[in-house]
């Protein structure tokens, strides 16, 4: 199915019921929108009743049509997608579109907005076309060569602020190492709520950490990280030791890999979703990599996948170097951290 605004209205015309549709946005500026909702239909309704060419391509139109488009082509949330990509071609926030319904975008906001739904109905995921994502209230620049930000990563976040809080005690400013850093949304939100921490962040990927130095940047915590190329923390001297290993490394399986949806397999790095056969391959050597590297009383938290995450958890135990290991549930109750403490020597 193509792409396109043009002039022959009934072919692109959507009733659109659900203007708000998963916004948990403010009773007030609900109402708000209802408001500019009914001025876009009366105004709608005279360009019909004066112009025999149909209704312009408005705000509300174009969210309505793109919204019906999007659901036809599988997204799970059609119209919040329609909404970040018509306020990217506009350059305004979301809420701006719910005062902004009667408005006809111009002709060069039309063309990015239709260049951007055409790949989004391929497949492309709305962060690498707009080329940012939020995580924990933050937002980060990402591309091809790092992973999309999960709102299940922002649970280690908790758990490492959580952790910290726990060293407090003995440990006021901690070293702290974000193992396979990717675009950098872990070490860079840990350094935004640890102001006295440092951090050490590492990847593989020469690029990733090219768009982690420049989140780094942007939030204003470049002087407290580090980032470092190299395979876990093979090329990392200094500090001998760290009070928190963090880590969302590879853990999907060789066979799950062709399994997942096609907008994770073709948009997305490989070498940051597998892990190998087992999927606990990545996660049993950074387990590993504790045994020297992490003070006692120190804390590692690894991201996994919950059906591997008994198998994480018997590895942990069977690694003899932790006297506390424990699986953190996400909001879904499903198991996605392996949170540890290095056992006292």
């Amino acid at each position: 199915m193509g792409v396109g605004f043009g002039s022959d209205q009934s072919q692109f015309l959507c009733e659109g019921n659900g203007y708000c549709e998963k916004l948990p946005w403010p009773t007030e500026l609900i109402k708000l929108s209802h408001s500019y909702l009914q001025e876009a239909r009366v105004n709608q309704t005279e360009n019909r009743n004066s112009d025999s060419g149909g209704a312009p391509w408005t705000v509300l139109r174009l969210l309505q049509w793109t919204t019906d488009f999007f659901r036809s082509k599988g997204s799970d949330s059609p119209r919040l997608d329609a909404e970040i990509l018509l306020s990217h071609a506009r350059n305004c926030s979301r809420v701006e579109l719910y005062t902004a319904y009667a408005s006809v975008p111009s002709d060069d906001e039309r063309v990015a907005f239709r260049e951007m739904v055409r790949r989004r109905g391929s497949g492309m995921p709305v962060a690498q076309i707009v080329g940012y994502r939020e995580f924990y209230s933050l937002s980060f620049r990402v591309s091809e060569a790092t992973l999309i930000p999960r709102p299940e990563t922002e649970h280690l976040i908790v758990e490492a602020i959580d952790c910290a809080k726990e060293m407090s005690s003995f440990e006021s400013s901690p070293w702290i190492m974000d193992i396979g850093t990717g675009s950098g949304v872990i070490a860079i939100t840990l350094a935004k709520h640890l102001p006295q921490s440092r951090i050490v962040a590492t990847d593989i990927s020469a690029d990733a950490l090219q768009i982690a130095k420049w989140n780094a940047e942007q939030h204003g915590v470049s002087d407290r990280l580090n980032f470092v190329q190299c395979d876990l923390l093979s090329g990392v001297s200094q500090p001998d030791r760290f009070s928190l290993i963090c880590s969302n490394p590879p853990y999907i399986t060789d066979a799950e890999y062709s399994e997942l949806d096609s907008s994770v397999r073709e948009f997305e790095p490989k070498n940051a979703l597998v892990s190998g056969p087992k999927g606990t391959e990545i996660i049993e050597r950074v387990i590993e990599v504790c045994r020297d590297r992490l003070v006692t009383g120190g804390f590692c938290i690894v991201e996994m996948s919950p059906m591997i995450a008994e198998s994480c958890r018997a590895i942990a135990e069977d690694a003899a170097i932790f006297d506390d290991v424990k699986l953190v549930k996400d909001l879904a109750g499903h198991q996605r951290l392996l949170s540890m403490r290095r056992q006292q020597d």
